[in-house]
């Protein structure tokens, strides 16, 4: 049977492939410890699950809106007020199973042969997948460690043509733990006026993983741009909720009922019970994210340690997220190699830096969602196989 041809251009998110192996091994009995998968080993809150069984014991089981109820949207818009000062209409709100259906949804809308998507490389797989799914030409914005995975805005401009449809920011970064400043996305912001056709999507989805006292320099401070800006969020990250399939986003009000359009016709809408749940974690207390927070910066400064003290490794300090990626180069290894080498020798599951863009072939992606004590071993491990 003949397929579509523009399947052969879709790709696939390679940490899964790794955690795949990884369970292989576990199966046969062997010791894994898994740096590879990006989500926190921290229980969903209690308040969390208790509404999200009550609300099945009440009987939520049956379809919502395609863009959620009105009270989760109603909750979103004043976490937003909360924390950004900014103020959102709900009818822009769509929720979504997880984020990457809002990363689908803005791709496939401004994605066709003959344009143009910027995104940024290294970075998460699913961006350039999805273009080159669309038909568009993926436009890579390059990240250097030499300046801890941010931007130069120019270089950023120099990129955006008559054909630019999209420009995908992604802060703090995955899988870099990169954090874009302030300063950047207010000066990116600023030329981005003389560019009226080309829409933005700013993937936020670690927004509330963020080190040394820094604010989240989110693109909800520009409401000059609001007319073709989409912001993804979502509770996976924060509420170590990634099973539960839960995102959100804001839309400009002229493509909101484009993108309900294209829920309806994808997965319908989301869980009614895990909609009550998210309401519970939007407006519930948060004590516990200092807790988490507070466990990760002491894994950060580990694993950057750890990984600096290797002969042939240099690892940046990341600014947020969950992530290291260091350059591993100096092993005379690249980065894919090294990931097999960790799995098969060391039992340490990585993911190699290919996985986020051909430009990343001497690095390797670590995520530090783990416990400290089993980093430390991994550390152990790695040193001795090198």
């Amino acid at each position: 049977m003949k397929i579509a041809e523009n399947f052969s251009r879709l790709g696939t998110e390679s940490a899964f492939v790794v955690l795949a192996k990884a369970k292989k091994l576990e199966a046969e009995g062997k010791e894994i410890i898994n740096l590879g998968i990006g989500q926190p080993d921290f229980r969903t809150p209690q308040h969390i699950v208790e509404a999200g069984k009550k609300a099945l014991e009440d009987g939520h089981h049956g379809y919502t809106p395609a863009n959620g109820t009105m009270e989760l949207r109603l909750s979103v818009c004043a976490h937003i007020k909360r924390m950004y000062g900014a103020k959102v209409d709900p009818m822009r709100v769509l929720i979504t199973p997880g984020g990457k259906p809002t990363m689908y949804f803005a791709i496939m809308l401004f994605g066709e042969p003959g344009a143009e998507i910027i995104y940024p490389e290294p970075g998460f797989p699913i961006y350039e997948s999805m273009i080159q799914y669309s038909g568009a030409k993926a436009v890579p914005m390059y990240l250097s460690d030499k300046n801890n995975f941010s931007f130069n805005v120019k270089e950023v401009l120099s990129l955006i043509n008559d054909k630019t449809r999209l420009l995908i920011l992604n802060n703090p970064q995955n899988p870099t733990g990169g954090l874009i400043a302030k300063e950047q996305i207010d000066e990116l912001a600023i030329e981005l006026k003389k560019y009226p056709h080309v829409a933005i999507l700013s993937d936020e989805i670690y927004s509330r993983q963020i080190y040394d006292n820094k604010k989240m320099p989110s693109f909800f401070y520009y409401p000059e741009l609001y007319d073709r800006l989409i912001v993804l969020d979502g509770w996976s990250k924060t509420y170590a909720m990634t099973g539960w399939r839960l995102g959100w986003s804001v839309w400009p009000e002229e493509f909101i009922e484009k993108v309900t359009r294209m829920a309806i016709n994808s997965y319908s809408c989301v869980s009614a019970a895990n909609q009550v749940a998210a309401m519970a974690a939007l407006d519930g207390p948060h004590d516990f994210l200092d807790d988490m927070m507070e466990k990760f910066t002491k894994r950060r400064k580990l694993i950057v340690d750890g990984l600096n003290s290797i002969n042939g490794i240099t690892c940046n300090n990341p600014g947020g997220a969950f992530y290291v990626f260091p350059n591993i180069g100096g092993t005379g290894l690249n980065g894919s190699q090294f990931a097999e080498k960790c799995l098969y020798d060391a039992g340490v599951a990585i993911v190699p830096g290919t996985s986020f863009g051909k430009s990343a072939k001497d690095f390797v992606r670590f995520s530090f969602a783990n416990s400290y004590e089993n980093i430390e071993k991994a550390l152990e491990k790695i040193k001795k196989i090198l």
